[in-house]
């Protein structure tokens, strides 16, 4: 069976057809008011941005969705967790300001932030899930204890995930970091004919397992986290990963802990992938890169298989930009995440996310 996925194209002719007023039909549309009843504690999942990037969702569109949630008398919050890097997020005291920083204060978006991992972290809630790497896994307490949820997704590319949309911004984003690094399985290794020893890699280390001995940087695998900070890090490319045993593992692992994010919300998760500056990377980097294809709109669905699909196809659709990261596979058709990291099947979350019951990859695109 196909499940409904509602499109708006970032097109725009007139005054109605405005991208906040877009968001709100898609809102309706998809149904999102059937599944906030009154007083319901609703979590506005989303992606705040790490300091210096500004590829994340636009919080004058996360006011559109906080007014229809408050129009179902539901209680939004605006959330995310900490990270395991270093960088502007790793504490909630940290984390809030960033995200003030960027736009999402009260006066603009129109509801509190809430880091659901609590101050350092440790706001964790097991969530038992009998799947094949995990029996249960570590959910941020306030996300767990919410009653409802509408999930935000920057749709753009990752370096090693392949993809980032609703399956990713629940697994990891809905994780405390305890949860973070049992998704993260594989460790990264030195390449020693690239290494220069500059000490990139050893700067952004967040557990100090990286040195530099004669000139090379060594990682210490017992103290790696698999953050893969260091590959982001490297000039020279000199860190890797092995990419035929265990990235298959870590993209089972992150859909797992998606399907733990959302246990006991039955009925009571919408999702809307924003394919809006479709970047190379992540919002976890300090900076933001071009875009690899033009925007595209806006998805609504309440199945994070199908939502994450589609935009997958939508993005492949698109003739790729040139003057961008992508090296490969601009035409129409062709696979514009591996065109620019090559050895990766960000597919992948969809194909296991629907193997274990999360949703059907097959989908009606109804455009509104």
């Amino acid at each position: 069976m196909k499940s409904p996925v509602y499109f708006a194209s970032i097109r725009a002719h007139s005054d109605h057809e405005s991208t906040t007023e877009k968001v709100r039909r898609l809102f309706d549309r998809a149904g999102f008011q059937n599944l906030i009843a009154p007083q319901d504690k609703t979590a506005v999942k989303l992606h705040f941005g790490e300091t210096g990037s500004d590829g994340f969702i636009s919080p004058v569109y996360v006011r559109q969705v906080v007014e229809k949630v408050q129009e179902c008398r539901g209680l939004p919050f605006l959330t995310d967790t900490n990270t395991l890097y270093l960088g502007g997020r790793t504490n909630a005291v940290e984390h809030i300001g960033t995200a003030i920083h960027h736009g999402f204060d009260y006066a603009v978006a129109g509801a509190p932030v809430i880091i659901a991992d609590g101050l350092t972290g440790k706001n964790i809630r097991k969530v038992a899930i009998g799947k094949k790497h995990f029996d249960e896994v570590s959910i941020a307490g306030d996300i767990a204890a919410a009653d409802s949820m509408i999930v935000l997704s920057h749709f753009k590319g990752h370096c090693v995930a392949g993809f980032g949309g609703a399956i990713k911004n629940l697994a990891m984003g809905c994780a405390a970091p305890e949860g973070k690094r049992a998704q993260h399985n594989a460790r990264p290794f030195t390449i020693p004919e690239k290494c220069t020893g500059c000490a990139s890699c050893m700067k952004v280390c967040p557990n100090k397992a990286i040195t530099v001995k004669k000139k090379k940087s060594v990682i210490t695998q017992e103290l790696c986290i698999g953050c893969f900070e260091c590959m982001h890090a490297c000039p020279e490319h000199a860190i890797d990963i092995d990419w035929e045993t265990e990235i298959p593992q870590f993209m089972e692992r992150m859909v797992e802990y998606a399907y733990g994010a959302v246990q006991g919300k039955e009925n009571k998760v919408g999702y809307m992938n924003f394919l809006i500056r479709i970047t190379p990377e992540c919002d976890c980097f300090p900076f933001t890169d071009a875009p690899i294809v033009p925007d595209i709109g806006i998805l609504a669905s309440t199945d994070p298989v199908a939502i994450d699909a589609a935009s997958f196809d939508l993005v492949n659709q698109q003739q790729g930009f040139m003057d961008s990261m992508l090296t490969a596979h601009h035409h129409t058709g062709e696979d514009k995440f591996t065109g620019v990291h090559a050895q990766t099947d960000g597919f992948r979350q969809v194909t296991y996310a629907g193997e274990i019951g999360m949703g059907s990859s097959r989908y009606d695109l109804i455009k509104i």
